[in-house]
């Protein structure tokens, strides 16, 4: 067993972000396996070198031993370059030059289970319009859904305890693989990284239930091995809704400065006790 905790250096971690890496690195001792620490940094605009040192520094206070040096995702562009290059010689990406507001004011945008579905405005441009603002424009690239799930077969996942499930990575729409501001997004990021890094579990929050949909269709169109996905409940505050960066009384630093001992406080996590005040829920 392999198992991973991935955080995003743009804030600091909180009780949630424990919980899913408690969880993780339990699994992977109890089963004698590696637990693996990768850094979610491909957002330059707001990743810190504060928040990693300060991210490591909360897992240590809970006692969290990972195996080698952190992964960095900014160290692995020419990965996601190399898959997006593939994608893309197959016709199964295309470049999208629509900013979020002219898709939010498109009335012919309806919702899936990650907010607004693109309505492929950019999908049908003619090549000659296409090539001419790919040289002058900035753009993101998104996947042809339709071409992808024709491309794409055998798409089920097992869920830990639950069995095999039926992706439908269609009800997502044409999701973005490559931001205008980064060169990857989250689906397509994770879903290289935890291949390239032999993680067999991925164990993370429930929210991202429906993005594993996309992730499976991502393991069918690049040859990628399917591992086994637990999605736990999340931390939720005493307003019942999820915990974000933004509550710093949740936050393991504020925590810590409030004397709790991170070693009992993992240790609770690990059966499922918080602190007084939160609660575990599925969204």
């Amino acid at each position: 067993m392999l198992t991973r905790f991935a955080p995003s250096p743009t804030g600091e971690l909180h009780l949630g972000h424990a919980y899913s890496a408690v969880l993780a690195h339990e699994a992977a001792r109890s089963a004698k396996g590696g637990f693996y620490i990768r850094i979610d940094d491909i957002d330059g605009n707001r990743s810190r070198e504060d928040y990693v040192a300060a991210s490591l520094a909360d897992l240590g206070w809970l006692g969290i031993a990972w195996d080698g040096d952190p992964v960095r995702q900014s160290q692995r562009l020419d990965i996601y370059q190399a898959a997006l290059d593939d994608l893309r010689a197959r016709a199964l990406v295309y470049p999208c030059f629509c900013t979020r507001a002219d898709i939010a004011a498109s009335l012919a945008a309806p919702h899936g289970p990650s907010g607004a579905i693109y309505p492929g405005t950019c999908r049908a441009l003619p090549p000659a319009e296409r090539d001419r603002r790919l040289a002058d424009e900035p753009h993101a690239w998104r996947l042809d859904m339709a071409r992808a799930v024709a491309v794409g077969s055998d798409l089920d996942w097992e869920e830990s305890g639950q069995g095999l499930r039926r992706a439908d990575p269609a009800a997502h729409g044409d999701v973005v693989l490559a931001r205008k501001d980064a060169p990857a997004s989250y689906h397509l990021a994770s879903t290289l990284d935890d291949a390239e890094m032999g993680v067999t579990h991925v164990i993370r929050g429930a929210d991202l239930i429906a993005s594993t949909d996309v992730h499976r269709l991502l393991q069918a169109l690049l040859g990628l091995p399917v591992p086994l996905y637990r999605h736990h409940m999340l931390v939720c505050g005493m307003d019942g809704k999820r915990l974000a960066k933004r509550d710093a009384a949740a936050s393991l630093a504020s925590l810590r400065a409030a004397g709790i001992d991170g070693l009992s406080l993992a240790a609770g996590l690990a059966r499922g006790e918080l602190p007084t005040g939160y609660s575990l829920q599925m969204p």
